[in-house]
């Protein structure tokens, strides 16, 4: 909730629901996550965060506000998870079919991650990152850089000698890799709810292929963030 370039911006309605309502609602789609569990701070700011999981009945861990990767590790601890997908709540949105696309692949393979866009082919906010919960509690033994536990899985894929990391390869048309499905300002969410409103009301969890068909219709919609950038992580 206290994002700078956006405040509160997790919760800002979409179609009249809390964007994060909107991600939930897509992860439940996933038919091989066992529990979807939002990770937030033990700030008062974020008491509104944690009683829309409980109205969704999903679960809900508070913890570090300045030290994710301990949150994240804790409600995995918390909640038995073996397997973390890890998801910002700041992309509305993630593809269920994905999530279980990558989790079939990374139950099969022998890596410490697997992750979608690791090349940048791949639209920001589309991006998923599986672990096991070992994988993290090595990661948070080897490192106490306040960036690495800003940014949950950073130190697995900055560390290429220690860690095995496997890219979920993605057949995109490079003219839309830059996408900006996620949301860090306002341009952002205006780009997202038109989005919504027009894909939404035939098909709740539709996918990214949906999303260019609409944006072949309508390219000036992605004149509406196109000049946005990400901040740098370093």
């Amino acid at each position: 909730m206290k994002s700078s370039r956006l405040p509160g911006k997790v919760l800002k309605p979409i179609l009249g629901k809390p964007m994060l309502e909107l991600l939930i609602e897509r992860i439940k789609q996933a038919r091989r996550v066992d529990r979807i569990v939002v990770a937030t701070t033990d700030t008062a700011s974020d008491d509104p965060i944690e009683t829309l999981a409980r109205r969704l009945d999903v679960g809900c861990f508070r913890g570090s506000e300045e030290d994710v990767l301990d949150r994240v590790l804790q409600a995995a601890r918390q909640h038995a998870a073996d397997i973390i997908v890890e998801i910002t709540a700041d992309c509305p949105l993630i593809e269920a079919e994905k999530i279980d696309q990558m989790l079939a692949s990374y139950q099969h393979m022998k890596c410490d991650m697997m992750m979608n866009r690791l090349d940048g082919t791949y639209p920001p906010g589309l991006g998923l990152r599986i672990f096991s919960r070992e994988t993290l509690e090595k990661v948070n033994r080897l490192t106490q850089d306040p960036v690495d536990h800003e940014h949950v899985s950073l130190y697995v894929w900055e560390h290429p000698e220690i860690f095995s990391v496997y890219h979920f390869q993605n057949n995109l048309d490079p003219k839309y890799w830059n996408i900006r499905l996620t949301v860090d300002n306002q341009e952002d969410l205006i780009f997202i709810e038109e989005i919504f409103k027009e894909l939404y009301a035939r098909n709740q969890g539709f996918d990214l292929y949906e999303i260019i068909d609409l944006l072949e219709r309508r390219p000036e919609l992605m004149e509406i963030n196109r000049h946005i950038q990400d901040k740098p992580i370093r």
